[in-house]
């Protein structure tokens, strides 16, 4: 029998920059939403998900909420990016009150 490897997580991290301190605000409380109402067919499917502002630090260059989620696939983590209507409610949330955003995300090699 031909075993097929599994892959690893999709760890995604998300920076934002964002100037005021009530956007940054509103945009974690909707983190809360998501975190609660992301469903794909009808089931939750972000493995986990933290969210917070960003310790005062010169190395984070001005990025001030950080997130990190965790996804099962590529597939889960595309489904986020194009179809998920919590997603979607928060980038409505973030989009007009941020300066900048990074997102990476990579498979853990540990």
């Amino acid at each position: 029998m031909l075993r097929v490897p599994k892959m690893a997580p999709i760890e995604r991290i998300t920076l934002f920059k964002v100037p005021k301190a009530e956007d940054r605000a509103r945009i974690l409380e909707q983190y809360k939403v998501l975190a609660k109402t992301a469903v794909k067919d009808g089931k939750p499917y972000i493995l986990s998900a933290a969210a917070g502002e960003s310790f005062p630090d010169p190395r984070n260059r001005g990025f001030n909420i950080s997130v990190k989620t965790t996804f099962a696939s590529m597939e889960d983590m595309e489904y986020y990016d194009k179809e998920c209507e919590a997603h979607k409610a928060l980038k409505a949330v973030a989009g007009p009150a941020k300066e900048d955003v990074l997102t990476t995300y990579f498979e853990s090699v540990l």
